[in-house]
C-alpha cells in the first residue's frame, strides 16, 4: 500500500463522484463534519495509566512513516484520526484509529483525505441497505429502576457522612431491532436535532453529546464544564421559571461548583494562562438546560491533546469529588461497565490538536441491538425519584434518534 496521505478539495478528488455510503467514524458539530470510511490504522491503547500517552507515541510512530500532501490547509486536513477512551482506564475497548477516506466539510468548503491506495470495491457492500429499516423495540435496563435508585440512596448517605461531596452514577438501557441499524441515518437525526452538540460515531459510539472537553489549536485550549439540569417545558413562561430557578437552585450551583473546580485544577497543570466566567450562564438544548462554565487557556509549553486529556479526565462532571473516592463508589454502586460513555471522544491530527468530547448521550451499536447510557451527578440533597427522572430525559437523545416509540 502507497504511505501517501493526500487531502485534496472535494470537486479535485477521485472519490467526488460517488462518496461511500457507510461511515465507519464522524464527527459533527454546527457546519464542521469529518466523516471517515474504512479504516486505514487502528491501535488499541490498553489499559490502565498511560494509556493516553501510548496512544500518542502510537500516532506519532506511524505519522513517521507516511508522506503528506495536503492541499486544502483547513482544520481537519491532512492527517486524521478519530479516538475514544473508556471512562474507566480499567474497563477495555479503548481505541484510536485513523479512515481510510474521509470526507471534510467546514461551511461552503469541502475536501476529501485519502490514506494510500483505496479499492472502490471495499465500500461495495455498504449501498445495499434497506429503505426502510426496522424500528427498534425497547429490551429493558441492566437494572431495575428501584434498584438504581436505592444506589442513589446509598450515595447520599455517603455524602452525608462526609465520604463523598458528589459522585456521579449511571444507567443503561437495551433495545434491539430486526435489521442492522442505519447509521448515517442516525448520525443526520442526531445532528439535525441537536446541531450545537458534538455529534460523533467512534467504535460503535454513537451520540450527541453537548459538553466540549478539551478543543486545542496550537497552544490555545478552551473547555465547557456543564453540571446542574432542569427540564424544558413547551409553555413559554413556564420554561423561562425554569431556567431562573436552575439558576438559583443551591443544590445545582454545588453541582456545577464542583464540576468548574475539576476541571480549573486539572488546565491550571498545563496553562500559563487561564480564564473563565465566575457566574454560571444556561446552555440550552431541545428537551434540556445545563448550567455552563467556558473555560480559555494557554498551554506553558507545546503539548499534545493527549497528554491534556491525561490531566483532564474524568472530571467531576462524569466522576465525582474527591476523584479517587468516586471512582470507587462508582463501581460499587453503578453495577454497569459504562465502556465508553463518560469517556473521552473526539479527533486529532497531526500537529497534536484536535476536538474532544466527553461521550454522553450517546448508545453502544452492535448490529441489531444497541445499549443506550445516561447519568445524574448526586450531592448533599438529592432524591432518588428526580434523579431517575432526570436519566429519563437525558436518554430522549437516543430514543428519539432511534425512533422508538
Amino acid at each position: 500500500m502507497s504511505r501517501l496521505i493526500r487531502s485534496l478539495p472535494r470537486q479535485e478528488s477521485e472519490w467526488s463522484a460517488r462518496p461511500p455510503s457507510c461511515p465507519t467514524l464522524a464527527w459533527k458539530h454546527g457546519d464542521f463534519s469529518l466523516t471517515g470510511y474504512g479504516q486505514a490504522w487502528r491501535f488499541d491503547p490498553g489499559l490502565g495509566e498511560g494509556r493516553f500517552w501510548r496512544a500518542r507515541d502510537a500516532w506519532e510512530k506511524w505519522l513517521s512513516g507516511m508522506e503528506m500532501d495536503d492541499r486544502v490547509g483547513q482544520v481537519g486536513s491532512g492527517p486524521v484520526g478519530f479516538g475514544s477512551f473508556t471512562f474507566d482506564s480499567e474497563s477495555g475497548g479503548s481505541v484510536v484509529a485513523t479512515p481510510s477516506v474521509l470526507v471534510g466539510r467546514q461551511g461552503s468548503r469541502s475536501w476529501i483525505t485519502t490514506v494510500g491506495d483505496v479499492a472502490p470495491a471495499m465500500f461495495e457492500s455498504c449501498h445495499h441497505r434497506a429503505k426502510a429499516p426496522d424500528r427498534p423495540r425497547y429490551l429493558g435496563a441492566t437494572r431495575p429502576d428501584w434498584e438504581w435508585m436505592e444506589s442513589v440512596a446509598r450515595a447520599v448517605r455517603m455524602i452525608e457522612s462526609g465520604c463523598l461531596r458528589k459522585v456521579v452514577l449511571a444507567r443503561d438501557v437495551e433495545v434491539w431491532s430486526k435489521s442492522p441499524f442505519d447509521v448515517r441515518l442516525l448520525l443526520d437525526r442526531l445532528h439535525g436535532a441537536y446541531p450545537a452538540c458534538f455529534t460523533f460515531l467512534v467504535n460503535g459510539l454513537v451520540g450527541a453529546s453537548p459538553e466540549l472537553l478539551l478543543r486545542q489549536r496550537g497552544r490555545e485550549v478552551q473547555s465547557l464544564a456543564l453540571a446542574g439540569t432542569a427540564p424544558r417545558h413547551s409553555d413559554p413562561d413556564r420554561d423561562e421559571q425554569l431556567a431562573l430557578d436552575l439558576l438559583a437552585s443551591q443544590k445545582n450551583r454545588l453541582e456545577h461548583a464542583l464540576t468548574v473546580g475539576s476541571v480549573e485544577d486539572a488546565l491550571r497543570q498545563v496553562c500559563s494562562r487561564l480564564s473563565h466566567n465566575h457566574r454560571p450562564t444556561i446552555a440550552e438544548l431541545a428537551n434540556l438546560r445545563h448550567l455552563a462554565t467556558s473555560f480559555l487557556g494557554v498551554l506553558a509549553r507545546p503539548m499534545s491533546c493527549f497528554e491534556v486529556l491525561e490531566r483532564l479526565h474524568p472530571t467531576a462532571a462524569v466522576g465525582g469529588v474527591p476523584q479517587g473516592a468516586a471512582l470507587e463508589a462508582i463501581r460499587e454502586l453503578e453495577g454497569i461497565d459504562r465502556t465508553g460513555y463518560a469517556g473521552p471522544v473526539g479527533w486529532f491530527d497531526q500537529a497534536g490538536g484536535g476536538e474532544w468530547a466527553i461521550a454522553l448521550r450517546c448508545a453502544r451499536l452492535n448490529r441489531t441491538g444497541a445499549r443506550l447510557f445516561a447519568g445524574a451527578g448526586i450531592v448533599n440533597g438529592s432524591l432518588p425519584e428526580e434523579e431517575l427522572a432526570e436519566t429519563r430525559l437525558k436518554l430522549r437523545t437516543m430514543t428519539d434518534a432511534l425512533d422508538l416509540r
